[in-house]
Protein backbone atom coordinates (compact mmCIF):
# COMPACT_ATOMS: atom_id res chain seq x y z
CA UNK A 1 0.00 0.00 0.00
CA UNK A 2 1.52 3.51 -1.50
CA UNK A 3 0.27 6.85 0.71
CA UNK A 4 0.79 10.05 -1.29
CA UNK A 5 2.54 12.54 1.32
CA UNK A 6 1.68 16.03 0.56
CA UNK A 7 2.60 17.74 3.85
CA UNK A 8 4.22 17.44 7.21
CA UNK A 9 2.14 19.81 8.88
CA UNK A 10 -0.83 18.40 10.46
CA UNK A 11 1.14 15.58 12.19
CA UNK A 12 2.30 16.69 15.36
CA UNK A 13 4.83 14.09 16.65
CA UNK A 14 6.12 12.42 19.83
CA UNK A 15 8.99 12.94 21.34
CA UNK A 16 10.55 14.44 18.21
CA UNK A 17 11.69 17.45 17.30
CA UNK A 18 9.32 18.39 14.91
CA UNK A 19 10.78 21.78 13.23
CA UNK A 20 13.85 19.90 12.75
CA UNK A 21 12.31 16.72 11.37
CA UNK A 22 10.19 18.79 8.71
CA UNK A 23 13.07 20.43 7.57
CA UNK A 24 14.81 16.40 6.57
CA UNK A 25 12.36 14.05 7.38
CA UNK A 26 12.84 10.24 7.66
CA UNK A 27 10.32 8.62 6.23
CA UNK A 28 10.61 4.72 7.01
CA UNK A 29 8.07 2.65 4.25
CA UNK A 30 9.08 -0.61 4.64
CA UNK A 31 10.72 -3.25 6.77
CA UNK A 32 11.32 -6.74 6.62
CA UNK A 33 13.52 -9.23 9.04
CA UNK A 34 16.44 -6.93 10.43
CA UNK A 35 15.96 -4.05 8.07
CA UNK A 36 13.83 -1.13 7.09
CA UNK A 37 13.86 1.48 3.83
CA UNK A 38 13.40 5.20 3.85
CA UNK A 39 11.36 7.00 1.33
CA UNK A 40 14.31 7.06 -0.91
CA UNK A 41 15.14 3.64 -0.90
CA UNK A 42 18.17 3.58 1.96
CA UNK A 43 18.61 0.26 3.67
CA UNK A 44 18.63 0.68 7.38
CA UNK A 45 19.28 -1.69 9.85
CA UNK A 46 17.36 -1.76 12.87
CA UNK A 47 19.39 -1.90 15.96
CA UNK A 48 17.21 -1.66 18.32
CA UNK A 49 13.87 -3.52 17.13
CA UNK A 50 12.28 -0.43 16.37
CA UNK A 51 11.22 1.25 19.82
CA UNK A 52 12.32 -2.61 21.77
CA UNK A 53 9.40 -3.84 20.22
CA UNK A 54 9.52 -5.86 17.29
CA UNK A 55 12.12 -8.40 18.55
CA UNK A 56 10.45 -11.12 16.78
CA UNK A 57 11.28 -9.18 13.37
CA UNK A 58 9.62 -7.17 10.92
CA UNK A 59 7.28 -8.27 8.72
CA UNK A 60 6.07 -11.84 10.46
CA UNK A 61 3.82 -13.08 8.08
CA UNK A 62 2.05 -15.24 10.41
CA UNK A 63 1.00 -12.39 12.77
CA UNK A 64 -0.13 -10.44 9.76
CA UNK A 65 -2.07 -13.88 9.02
CA UNK A 66 -3.34 -14.13 12.35
CA UNK A 67 -4.77 -10.51 13.05
CA UNK A 68 -6.67 -11.29 9.10
CA UNK A 69 -8.01 -14.08 10.27
CA UNK A 70 -9.62 -12.61 13.52
CA UNK A 71 -10.84 -9.92 12.01
CA UNK A 72 -12.97 -12.33 8.99
CA UNK A 73 -14.78 -13.47 12.68
CA UNK A 74 -15.01 -10.60 14.87
CA UNK A 75 -13.68 -6.88 14.49
CA UNK A 76 -14.66 -5.88 18.18
CA UNK A 77 -15.55 -6.69 21.90
CA UNK A 78 -16.38 -4.70 24.54
CA UNK A 79 -14.81 -6.07 27.49
CA UNK A 80 -16.66 -4.48 30.12
CA UNK A 81 -18.39 -7.32 31.05
CA UNK A 82 -18.08 -9.66 27.65
CA UNK A 83 -15.38 -11.11 26.30
CA UNK A 84 -13.76 -13.21 22.95
CA UNK A 85 -11.95 -16.74 23.29
CA UNK A 86 -8.66 -14.74 22.31
CA UNK A 87 -7.80 -12.95 25.34
CA UNK A 88 -8.38 -15.87 27.79
CA UNK A 89 -6.30 -17.86 25.88
CA UNK A 90 -3.24 -15.30 25.69
CA UNK A 91 -3.32 -14.70 29.06
CA UNK A 92 -3.21 -18.45 29.92
CA UNK A 93 -0.22 -18.36 27.46
CA UNK A 94 1.25 -15.55 29.29
CA UNK A 95 0.40 -16.75 32.72
CA UNK A 96 2.46 -19.96 31.18
CA UNK A 97 6.05 -17.72 31.17
CA UNK A 98 5.60 -15.04 33.98
CA UNK A 99 7.40 -16.07 37.07
CA UNK A 100 5.91 -18.44 40.23
CA UNK A 101 2.43 -17.14 40.91
CA UNK A 102 2.21 -13.88 38.54
CA UNK A 103 -0.71 -15.94 36.75
CA UNK A 104 -3.93 -13.17 36.47
CA UNK A 105 -3.41 -10.80 33.33
CA UNK A 106 -4.73 -7.43 33.07
CA UNK A 107 -4.73 -6.65 29.45
CA UNK A 108 -4.31 -2.53 28.40
CA UNK A 109 -2.89 -0.99 25.13
CA UNK A 110 0.48 0.13 25.89
CA UNK A 111 3.44 0.19 28.45
CA UNK A 112 1.89 3.97 30.01
CA UNK A 113 -1.20 2.20 30.75
CA UNK A 114 -0.07 -0.69 32.58
CA UNK A 115 2.26 1.49 34.94
CA UNK A 116 -0.88 3.33 35.79
CA UNK A 117 -2.86 -0.16 35.59
CA UNK A 118 -0.44 -1.49 38.21
CA UNK A 119 -0.34 1.47 40.56
CA UNK A 120 -3.79 1.58 40.71
CA UNK A 121 -4.02 -2.26 41.07
CA UNK A 122 -1.72 -1.75 44.13
CA UNK A 123 -4.06 0.91 46.15
CA UNK A 124 -6.58 -1.56 45.20
CA UNK A 125 -4.96 -4.18 46.96
CA UNK A 126 -4.16 -2.81 49.91
CA UNK A 127 -8.14 -0.92 50.29
CA UNK A 128 -9.47 -4.59 49.61
CA UNK A 129 -7.44 -5.93 52.32
CA UNK A 130 -8.32 -2.76 55.27
CA UNK A 131 -4.66 -0.98 54.72
CA UNK A 132 -6.53 2.29 52.72
CA UNK A 133 -3.93 4.23 54.59
CA UNK A 134 -1.04 2.77 51.99
CA UNK A 135 -0.99 5.32 49.32
CA UNK A 136 2.98 6.45 48.89
CA UNK A 137 4.65 5.35 45.65
CA UNK A 138 8.14 5.20 45.67
CA UNK A 139 10.18 5.25 42.28
CA UNK A 140 13.19 6.29 41.38
CA UNK A 141 15.87 8.85 39.78
CA UNK A 142 16.33 8.25 35.86
CA UNK A 143 13.48 6.02 35.34
CA UNK A 144 11.09 5.82 32.97
CA UNK A 145 7.24 4.45 33.34
CA UNK A 146 5.49 5.89 30.97
CA UNK A 147 4.18 9.16 29.85
CA UNK A 148 0.24 9.06 31.90
CA UNK A 149 0.55 11.35 35.00
CA UNK A 150 0.75 7.63 37.16
CA UNK A 151 3.81 6.74 35.09
CA UNK A 152 5.49 10.06 35.22
CA UNK A 153 4.87 10.62 38.74
CA UNK A 154 7.13 7.74 39.38
CA UNK A 155 10.02 8.53 36.46
CA UNK A 156 12.98 10.19 37.39
CA UNK A 157 13.76 11.75 34.05
CA UNK A 158 13.36 15.42 34.68
CA UNK A 159 12.65 16.59 30.43
CA UNK A 160 9.86 14.09 31.01
CA UNK A 161 8.45 16.01 33.60
CA UNK A 162 9.26 19.34 34.09
CA UNK A 163 6.31 20.95 32.82
CA UNK A 164 3.79 18.77 33.54
CA UNK A 165 3.56 19.70 37.46
CA UNK A 166 3.65 18.28 40.48
CA UNK A 167 1.83 15.08 38.92
CA UNK A 168 0.67 12.40 41.85
CA UNK A 169 1.40 13.88 45.44
CA UNK A 170 3.33 11.41 48.11
CA UNK A 171 5.87 9.94 45.56
CA UNK A 172 9.28 9.49 46.80
CA UNK A 173 12.21 8.51 44.54
CA UNK A 174 15.43 6.82 45.58
CA UNK A 175 18.50 7.45 44.19
CA UNK A 176 19.52 5.28 40.54
CA UNK A 177 22.19 2.53 40.97
CA UNK A 178 24.98 3.92 38.29
CA UNK A 179 27.77 5.09 39.92
CA UNK A 180 31.54 5.83 38.36
CA UNK A 181 33.26 2.86 39.70
CA UNK A 182 30.57 0.57 37.34
CA UNK A 183 32.27 2.20 34.27
CA UNK A 184 32.41 -0.54 31.64
CA UNK A 185 30.85 -2.95 33.33
CA UNK A 186 29.51 -5.96 31.75
CA UNK A 187 26.59 -7.57 32.83
CA UNK A 188 25.38 -6.35 36.80
CA UNK A 189 27.60 -4.13 38.37
CA UNK A 190 29.46 -5.53 41.66
CA UNK A 191 28.99 -2.36 43.34
CA UNK A 192 25.53 -0.19 43.60
CA UNK A 193 23.64 -2.48 45.59
CA UNK A 194 23.92 -0.31 48.97
CA UNK A 195 21.64 1.82 46.87
CA UNK A 196 18.50 -0.22 47.55
CA UNK A 197 19.35 1.02 51.38
CA UNK A 198 17.30 4.30 50.60
CA UNK A 199 14.01 2.19 50.10
CA UNK A 200 14.47 1.28 54.10
CA UNK A 201 15.73 4.82 54.59
CA UNK A 202 12.12 6.16 52.99
CA UNK A 203 10.23 3.61 55.20
CA UNK A 204 12.36 4.72 58.55
CA UNK A 205 11.05 8.59 57.13
CA UNK A 206 7.33 7.97 55.83
CA UNK A 207 6.45 4.38 57.52
CA UNK A 208 5.99 1.13 55.88
CA UNK A 209 2.27 1.72 56.59
CA UNK A 210 1.91 5.00 54.03
CA UNK A 211 3.76 2.79 50.96
CA UNK A 212 1.71 1.05 48.36
CA UNK A 213 4.20 -0.03 46.19
CA UNK A 214 8.07 0.57 44.77
CA UNK A 215 8.35 0.55 41.37
CA UNK A 216 11.51 0.00 39.31
CA UNK A 217 13.02 -1.38 35.89
CA UNK A 218 15.58 -4.27 36.63
CA UNK A 219 17.37 -2.59 33.64
CA UNK A 220 16.62 1.52 33.63
CA UNK A 221 16.15 1.02 29.76
CA UNK A 222 15.15 4.90 28.13
CA UNK A 223 17.57 6.55 30.30
CA UNK A 224 20.61 5.09 28.50
CA UNK A 225 20.78 0.93 29.72
CA UNK A 226 21.85 0.74 33.66
CA UNK A 227 21.85 -2.62 34.98
CA UNK A 228 20.91 -3.62 38.31
CA UNK A 229 23.88 -4.02 40.37
CA UNK A 230 24.55 -7.41 41.90
CA UNK A 231 22.20 -7.99 45.03
CA UNK A 232 20.04 -5.05 44.58
CA UNK A 233 16.85 -6.01 43.60
CA UNK A 234 17.13 -9.22 45.96
CA UNK A 235 17.44 -6.49 48.78
CA UNK A 236 14.74 -4.49 47.94
CA UNK A 237 12.56 -7.60 48.07
CA UNK A 238 13.70 -8.14 51.40
CA UNK A 239 12.85 -4.92 51.76
CA UNK A 240 9.35 -5.33 51.25
CA UNK A 241 8.74 -8.69 52.39
CA UNK A 242 9.38 -7.47 56.01
CA UNK A 243 7.10 -4.38 55.37
CA UNK A 244 4.38 -5.31 52.92
CA UNK A 245 4.91 -2.81 50.85
CA UNK A 246 4.09 -4.28 46.83
CA UNK A 247 7.10 -4.75 44.69
CA UNK A 248 6.86 -3.92 41.21
CA UNK A 249 8.93 -4.47 38.53
CA UNK A 250 8.66 -2.42 34.93
CA UNK A 251 9.48 -5.24 32.43
CA UNK A 252 7.96 -2.96 29.28
CA UNK A 253 11.63 -3.15 27.90
CA UNK A 254 12.96 -5.91 29.41
CA UNK A 255 10.25 -8.87 28.88
CA UNK A 256 9.83 -11.27 26.42
CA UNK A 257 13.47 -12.70 25.95
CA UNK A 258 15.44 -9.59 26.45
CA UNK A 259 17.35 -10.52 28.56
CA UNK A 260 17.66 -14.09 27.97
CA UNK A 261 14.90 -15.05 29.70
CA UNK A 262 11.03 -14.78 29.36
CA UNK A 263 11.18 -11.71 31.71
CA UNK A 264 14.18 -10.04 33.70
CA UNK A 265 12.94 -10.86 36.92
CA UNK A 266 14.14 -14.67 36.07
CA UNK A 267 17.16 -13.42 34.61
CA UNK A 268 17.83 -11.82 37.83
CA UNK A 269 16.18 -14.64 40.34
CA UNK A 270 14.18 -11.61 42.26
CA UNK A 271 9.98 -11.79 41.73
CA UNK A 272 7.87 -9.70 41.83
CA UNK A 273 4.00 -9.05 43.16
CA UNK A 274 2.95 -6.91 40.19
CA UNK A 275 4.85 -6.60 36.69
CA UNK A 276 4.05 -5.02 33.55
CA UNK A 277 4.98 -5.55 30.12
CA UNK A 278 3.95 -4.16 26.29
CA UNK A 279 6.33 -3.68 23.05
CA UNK A 280 7.29 -6.93 22.45
CA UNK A 281 4.04 -8.45 23.41
CA UNK A 282 2.77 -7.99 20.23
CA UNK A 283 5.88 -7.85 17.75
CA UNK A 284 4.90 -4.01 18.16
CA UNK A 285 2.41 -4.89 15.63
CA UNK A 286 -0.63 -3.78 17.11
CA UNK A 287 -0.92 -1.71 20.54
CA UNK A 288 -1.27 -3.68 23.35
CA UNK A 289 0.34 -3.96 27.37
CA UNK A 290 -0.72 -6.54 29.86
CA UNK A 291 -0.10 -6.56 33.92
CA UNK A 292 0.80 -9.72 35.41
CA UNK A 293 -0.58 -10.38 39.55
CA UNK A 294 0.20 -12.50 41.92
CA UNK A 295 -2.25 -14.89 42.70
CA UNK A 296 -3.24 -13.52 46.40
CA UNK A 297 -3.30 -9.95 44.96
CA UNK A 298 -6.03 -11.24 42.43
CA UNK A 299 -8.05 -12.91 44.96
CA UNK A 300 -7.78 -10.26 47.16
CA UNK A 301 -9.32 -7.16 45.32
CA UNK A 302 -12.15 -9.76 43.66
CA UNK A 303 -13.06 -11.17 47.04
CA UNK A 304 -13.64 -7.85 48.52
CA UNK A 305 -16.23 -6.98 46.57
CA UNK A 306 -20.11 -8.25 46.92
CA UNK A 307 -21.41 -10.87 44.94
CA UNK A 308 -22.07 -10.05 41.17
CA UNK A 309 -20.69 -6.36 41.61
CA UNK A 310 -17.72 -5.08 39.76
CA UNK A 311 -14.26 -5.46 41.57
CA UNK A 312 -11.51 -2.93 40.11
CA UNK A 313 -13.48 -0.08 38.77
CA UNK A 314 -10.50 0.48 35.41
CA UNK A 315 -10.12 -0.72 32.35
CA UNK A 316 -9.83 0.97 28.25
CA UNK A 317 -12.14 0.75 25.39
CA UNK A 318 -9.33 -1.48 23.68
CA UNK A 319 -8.32 -3.65 26.71
CA UNK A 320 -7.92 -6.97 25.00
CA UNK A 321 -8.84 -6.32 21.38
CA UNK A 322 -9.45 -9.08 19.27
CA UNK A 323 -6.67 -7.93 16.56
CA UNK A 324 -4.48 -7.62 19.49
CA UNK A 325 -5.11 -11.01 21.14
CA UNK A 326 -4.32 -12.68 18.14
CA UNK A 327 -1.04 -10.74 17.13
CA UNK A 328 0.15 -11.17 20.88
CA UNK A 329 -0.74 -15.36 20.82
CA UNK A 330 1.17 -15.26 16.85
CA UNK A 331 3.86 -13.87 18.43
CA UNK A 332 3.72 -16.49 21.52
CA UNK A 333 4.19 -19.02 18.94
CA UNK A 334 6.74 -17.55 17.24
CA UNK A 335 8.72 -16.81 20.36
CA UNK A 336 8.45 -20.39 21.16
CA UNK A 337 8.65 -22.23 18.23
CA UNK A 338 11.89 -20.47 17.02
CA UNK A 339 13.26 -20.35 20.53
CA UNK A 340 13.94 -16.66 20.20
CA UNK A 341 13.85 -16.40 24.42
CA UNK A 342 17.09 -18.54 24.12
CA UNK A 343 18.65 -17.51 20.89
CA UNK A 344 18.62 -14.54 22.60
CA UNK A 345 20.30 -15.80 26.05
CA UNK A 346 23.32 -17.61 23.57
CA UNK A 347 24.15 -14.48 21.30
CA UNK A 348 24.54 -12.14 24.33
CA UNK A 349 28.00 -13.03 24.71
CA UNK A 350 28.98 -12.43 21.33
CA UNK A 351 26.72 -9.23 21.07
CA UNK A 352 28.62 -7.68 24.50
CA UNK A 353 31.58 -8.57 23.32
CA UNK A 354 31.37 -6.30 20.23
CA UNK A 355 29.51 -3.91 21.67
CA UNK A 356 32.46 -3.17 24.80
CA UNK A 357 34.72 -3.53 22.31
CA UNK A 358 33.94 0.01 21.30
CA UNK A 359 35.33 1.18 24.67
CA UNK A 360 39.10 1.55 22.70
CA UNK A 361 37.31 4.84 20.28
CA UNK A 362 38.07 7.87 21.26
CA UNK A 363 34.99 9.75 22.83
CA UNK A 364 33.12 6.97 24.54
CA UNK A 365 32.69 7.44 28.19
CA UNK A 366 30.89 4.46 29.30
CA UNK A 367 29.28 0.72 27.83
CA UNK A 368 26.42 -1.23 29.80
CA UNK A 369 24.71 -3.61 29.05
CA UNK A 370 22.85 -7.31 29.51
CA UNK A 371 21.42 -9.82 27.31
CA UNK A 372 20.84 -8.07 23.95
CA UNK A 373 20.91 -5.18 25.94
CA UNK A 374 23.66 -2.32 25.62
CA UNK A 375 24.19 1.59 26.26
CA UNK A 376 27.08 3.32 24.52
CA UNK A 377 27.24 6.69 26.39
CA UNK A 378 29.33 9.00 24.79
CA UNK A 379 31.77 11.84 26.25
CA UNK A 380 29.22 14.76 26.76
CA UNK A 381 30.69 18.36 24.84
CA UNK A 382 29.64 21.44 25.55
CA UNK A 383 25.78 20.58 25.49
CA UNK A 384 24.36 17.94 26.83
CA UNK A 385 22.72 15.72 24.38
CA UNK A 386 24.50 17.25 21.27
CA UNK A 387 26.84 14.15 20.61
CA UNK A 388 23.97 12.10 20.84
CA UNK A 389 21.77 13.52 18.61
CA UNK A 390 24.40 14.13 16.30
CA UNK A 391 25.44 10.67 16.32
CA UNK A 392 22.07 9.15 16.07
CA UNK A 393 21.76 11.38 12.49
CA UNK A 394 24.94 10.25 11.17
CA UNK A 395 24.24 6.58 12.06
CA UNK A 396 20.86 6.60 10.42
CA UNK A 397 22.54 7.99 7.04
CA UNK A 398 25.17 5.43 7.48
CA UNK A 399 22.62 2.49 7.67
CA UNK A 400 21.85 2.03 11.30
CA UNK A 401 18.70 2.80 13.54
CA UNK A 402 19.80 3.24 17.19
CA UNK A 403 18.11 4.93 20.06
CA UNK A 404 19.82 7.91 21.56
CA UNK A 405 18.56 9.24 24.55
CA UNK A 406 20.85 12.52 25.73
CA UNK A 407 24.68 11.76 25.06
CA UNK A 408 23.97 7.34 25.26
CA UNK A 409 23.49 5.18 22.16
CA UNK A 410 21.20 2.66 23.36
CA UNK A 411 21.15 -0.64 21.23
CA UNK A 412 18.71 -3.87 21.20
CA UNK A 413 18.58 -5.88 18.03
CA UNK A 414 15.73 -8.04 17.44
CA UNK A 415 16.19 -11.72 18.98
CA UNK A 416 16.21 -12.89 15.32
CA UNK A 417 20.11 -11.75 15.10
CA UNK A 418 23.28 -13.48 13.86
CA UNK A 419 26.61 -12.38 14.75
CA UNK A 420 26.69 -10.94 11.47
CA UNK A 421 24.45 -8.80 11.87
CA UNK A 422 26.08 -7.85 15.27
CA UNK A 423 29.52 -7.43 13.10
CA UNK A 424 27.37 -5.28 10.79
CA UNK A 425 25.89 -2.92 13.42
CA UNK A 426 29.60 -2.66 15.28
CA UNK A 427 31.61 -2.05 12.01
CA UNK A 428 28.66 1.26 11.19
CA UNK A 429 29.20 2.13 14.77
CA UNK A 430 32.74 2.38 14.45
CA UNK A 431 32.83 4.09 11.25
CA UNK A 432 30.52 6.85 12.44
CA UNK A 433 31.67 6.88 16.03
CA UNK A 434 35.37 6.84 15.18
CA UNK A 435 34.78 9.75 12.78
CA UNK A 436 32.85 11.83 15.31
Amino acid sequence: MRYATNTLEHHWMPFTANRTFKDNPKLIVRAQGMYCWDQTGHKIMDGCSGLFCVSAGHGRSEIREAVADILEEIDYVPHFSFGHPSSYELARRIAGITPDDLNHVFFCNSGSESVDTALKIALAYHHARGDAQRVRFVGRERAYHGVNFGGLSVSGMIKNREVFGVCLPGVVHMRHTWTPEQRFSVGQPDSGADRAEDLQRIVDTFGAGSIAAVIVEPIAGSTGILVAPKGYLQRLREICDETGILLIFDEVKTGYGRTGKAFASQSFGVTPDIMTMAKAIANGVIPMGAVAVRDEIYETITGAAPEGATEFFHGYTHSANPAACAAGLAAMDIYENEGLFERAGALSPYFLEQMFALQELPGIYDIRGYGLLAGVELTPGDKIGAKGHDALQKLFAAGLLVRAPGDTLVLAPPLIAEESHIDEMCALLRQVLGAL
